[in-house]
C-alpha cells in the first residue's frame, strides 16, 4: 500500500479545480472561469489498487483585499505546510507571471518535493509547450515538470504514474469509495455558489456565499433549502433579478446538478440573504465555514 497528501497550488484561475476533479473523475470541486472560485480546502480521494491519493484543491495565492482574502491565503500556505507533494500548477496559455514567482519564492522555504505541471496545453502548439517548460525550469530545483491539459484530460495518467514514486506512507486514511472529505451539504451548497458564479459578473460573485439551511429526505426526493448570502442589498436584487428571472435559472442549473450528486429527485428552494461586511468579520468567517489557519 502506498499512500500520501499532495497539494495543489498556483495563482487563481489556472484550472486547480479543474484537474482534481479530472483524476478524481467526480465534480468535489466547483469551477468557474472567474478567480477565486475554491475558498475551502477540498481534499479529492484518488484509489487505485494498493494506492491512495490525497488531493489537496486549495485557494488561489493572490493578494488579499479584505479578511476572507487573508485567510484563504492562510488555508493555501496550511497546505504547502501539511503535504507530502506540492503541484505547482501553472497556465500555459498565460505564461509566467508575477504571480508564479511569488509563489516560487515561497516554495523555496519547504523541503519536500515539488512537481511543476503546465496545465491548458490544449490551448497551445507542441513548440509553446517546450517554451513554457523552458521558461520555468531554471527558476527552481523541480522535481518533475509534467504538461497536462485538466480540460481534455491528456497525461493526466501520467501525472497520477509520476507521483506514486513520491508517496511516502503506507496508510490507507479513507474506504474505496471516498471520494472527498467535505460533506454532502457543503457540496450542495457550492454547486449553487457555483451556479452564481456563471451568472453574475464582475464583484457580485466574490461578495456571496452559499449555506445549505436545511435537508429532507424522502422515498424519492429530497426537499432542499439553501441561503445565498451577499454583503449588500444592491446584490441581493441583482441575484433575484427582474421578477425572480436570476433566481430562478440559478435554481435550475443547480437543481440539475443536485440530481446527478444525490441521484434522486431534488426539489430546491433558494434564499438571498444580506449579512453586511460578512468577508471582514470572524464570526461570519467562522459561520460560513471559513477555517483561520494561524501559521
Amino acid at each position: 500500500m502506498k499512500s500520501g497528501f499532495v497539494g495543489i497550488i498556483g495563482r487563481p484561475n489556472v484550472g486547480k479545480s479543474t484537474l482534481i476533479n479530472s483524476i478524481i473523475g467526480r465534480k468535489v470541486s466547483i469551477t468557474s472561469n472567474k478567480p477565486e472560485t475554491t475558498r475551502n480546502i477540498i481534499q479529492g480521494i484518488y484509489n487505485e489498487d494498493k494506492v491512495q491519493i490525497i488531493f489537496v484543491d486549495t485557494p488561489g495565492i493572490h493578494k488579499p483585499v479584505n479578511k476572507l482574502g487573508k485567510t484563504l491565503n492562510k488555508q493555501a500556505y496550511y497546505s504547502i505546510d501539511d503535504t507530502d507533494i506540492i503541484l505547482f500548477l501553472v497556465d500555459a496559455y498565460e505564461g509566467l507571471g508575477k504571480g508564479d514567482i511569488y509563489i516560487l519564492d515561497k516554495l523555496k522555504k519547504i523541503n519536500k518535493p515539488v512537481i511543476l505541471v503546465i496545465n491548458k496545453i490544449d490551448k497551445i502548439s507542441h513548440g509553446e509547450i517546450l517554451n513554457r517548460i523552458d521558461d520555468y525550469k531554471d527558476l527552481y530545483d523541480f522535481a518533475e515538470i509534467i504538461p497536462v491539459s485538466a480540460m481534455t484530460k491528456s497525461n493526466v495518467d501520467d501525472l497520477i504514474n509520476t507521483l506514486k514514486k513520491y508517496l511516502p506512507d503506507n496508510i490507507k486514511y479513507y474506504g474505496e469509495d471516498s471520494i472527498t472529505n467535505k460533506s454532502i451539504d457543503f457540496l450542495m451548497a457550492e454547486i449553487v455558489r457555483e451556479k452564481v458564479f456563471n451568472y453574475t459578473d464582475e464583484e457580485v460573485p466574490h461578495s456571496i456565499t452559499c449555506t445549505t439551511d436545511s435537508v429532507e429526505v424522502g422515498k424519492t426526493s429530497y426537499n432542499i433549502r439553501i441561503s445565498i448570502i451577499v454583503d449588500r442589498d444592491s446584490l441581493k436584487k441583482i441575484i433575484i433579478g427582474k421578477q425572480g428571472e436570476m433566481i430562478k435559472k440559478i435554481g435550475i442549473d443547480a437543481r440539475k446538478d443536485l440530481e446527478l450528486l444525490l441521484n434522486r429527485n431534488v426539489y430546491l428552494e433558494l434564499f438571498v440573504k444580506t449579512v453586511k461586511k460578512w468577508r471582514e468579520k470572524d464570526k461570519y468567517l467562522n459561520e460560513f465555514g471559513f477555517t483561520d489557519f494561524d501559521k
